[in-house]
């Protein structure tokens, strides 16, 4: 199928390259012409675990292509892809104006018939406007369309496993041919496809990273009355996932979520409750709870120095929102480094592939390492913000000696309590008790 996919951020990017490696002609469109030339070299403009390759071998099979031209690519294309962002507005709103920009150079440009598909994430109703526009900005010369919800449901760090073995593909059409038409085009990879109506398609999307955010929220609560309870939230979790109905996943204490799309899709539903006149009150209390929960942990470091932070130097482990990514957005390590400098505390950083976007954030404000070790060196404490596998086996004797006391905050319950014990180390986790 002729494919043009608008948006080369994160889920345009990594749609029209999985698109195109299962046989399809893909275009990608981006109007940043900076951002296409790299693409056209093979450069990914994001890190995404195994991007690259995809990348390279389809631009060398002549699978893949790129453009800054939105015209070139509405009318070379029979499907047509929107995977431009919704970023969060400053009511809470989903930011729709890249999807309304894109849906009005569709009006302009369309050539024939057309498959017009929301990739990115949109409050209900979008669909009802994208076709709006469309028409309202089409030509003397009218060419019949349809608009398709096929929302994406790709986690940072594997989002080439998750679109290649989904657990299911939602395909959301008020008509019966388009459906059919997509649900040909996703038939490669075996997996369920569920058909609905546009605005269900929609609310899917939000109402599953709700509920996940939730899981999140609600686990990180029991792990804040694990400690003043003096239980274990590792086994209370661990004897809430064996229970089918709740399941294991999503169910790891720590310091709250963040990345590009919890944080934003959670407010937005919210917002469109309110649209609606009902008040989404758990999704709030969740949304509040992983507001505060980034909170405690940074008040565990400053109760342990008895609010003495001023001139200590802290060594911290990940910055990005979690691992096997570079995204900073909404990450729990930018709210506490901030709570840290606010006490006049120095900072040393070390991330596997967030130190580019980590100095953006902070530029000189903090000191950046590019070995973990280098970055503990006389340290007063390590604080471990995000789990990264190298962090998983390191060498606790070269820590210790390393740092100017053994002393290390995990926001994310890395290592066994016991064993921090034995090797003598003062360790202090989420829903877990103190190793003092």
């Amino acid at each position: 199928m002729k494919i043009s996919v608008i948006g080369t951020g994160y889920v345009g990017l990594v749609t029209g390259t999985c698109l195109s490696n299962l046989g399809n002609d893909v275009i990608c469109v981006d109007i940043d012409k900076e951002k296409i030339e790299k693409l056209k070299k093979g450069i990914p403009t994001i890190y995404e675990p195994g991007l690259k390759e995809l990348l390279v071998k389809n631009i060398n099979n002549n699978r893949l292509t790129f453009s800054d031209s939105l015209q070139y690519g509405i009318e070379k294309s029979d499907i047509i892809f929107i995977a431009v962002g919704t970023p969060e507005s400053e009511s809470g709103e989903a930011d729709m104006k890249a999807v309304w920009d894109v849906a009005k150079n569709i009006g302009k440009y369309i050539n024939g018939y057309k498959i017009i598909i929301n990739k990115s994430t949109v409050p209900v109703g979008s669909g009802d406007e994208v076709r709006k526009i469309i028409n309202k900005n089409m030509n003397a010369k009218k060419h019949k369309f349809d608009v398709v919800s096929n929302p994406e449901f790709l986690r940072e760090g594997s989002a080439i496993s998750d679109f290649l073995s989904p657990d299911r593909i939602v395909i959301g059409s008020d008509n019966h041919n388009p459906a059919k038409i997509i649900t040909r085009l996703y038939e490669p990879l075996n997996a369920p496809i569920i058909t609905t109506d546009i605005k269900s398609a929609e609310l899917i999307k939000y109402a599953s990273n709700a509920f996940l955010a939730t899981k999140i929220s609600f686990v990180n609560e029991i792990a804040n009355l694990c400690e003043v309870a003096g239980a274990n939230v590792e086994d209370v979790a661990t004897g809430m996932g064996l229970d089918k109905r709740i399941g294991e996943k999503f169910l790891n204490a720590g310091i709250g979520y963040g990345g590009s799309c919890f944080p934003k899709d959670t407010i937005a539903l919210v917002s469109t409750g309110k649209k609606f006149g009902y008040n989404l009150k758990i999704v709030q209390s969740a949304i509040e709870v992983n507001k505060i929960q980034r909170k405690l942990f940074f008040e565990k470091i400053s109760k342990f120095f008895k609010s003495r932070l001023e001139n200590k130097k802290f060594g911290i482990w990940g910055t990005s929102f979690k691992p096997n990514t570079d995204d900073m957005r909404e990450s729990p390590s930018v709210d506490i480094i901030k709570l840290f400098l606010k006490e006049n505390a120095q900072i040393n950083i070390y991330d596997p592939v967030a130190i580019a976007e980590t100095k953006k954030i902070f530029k000189n404000k903090i000191n950046y390492f590019s070995n973990a070790y280098d970055a503990i060196v006389d340290c007063d404490a390590l604080v471990i913000i995000t789990e990264w596998d190298e962090f998983k086996q390191v060498n606790f004797s070269k820590v210790k000696n390393l740092l100017s006391a053994p002393i290390i905050f995990d926001g994310r319950n890395m290592y066994d309590l016991n064993y921090m014990k034995e090797l003598g180390f003062k360790y202090i986790s989420v829903g877990r008790n103190q190793v003092l």
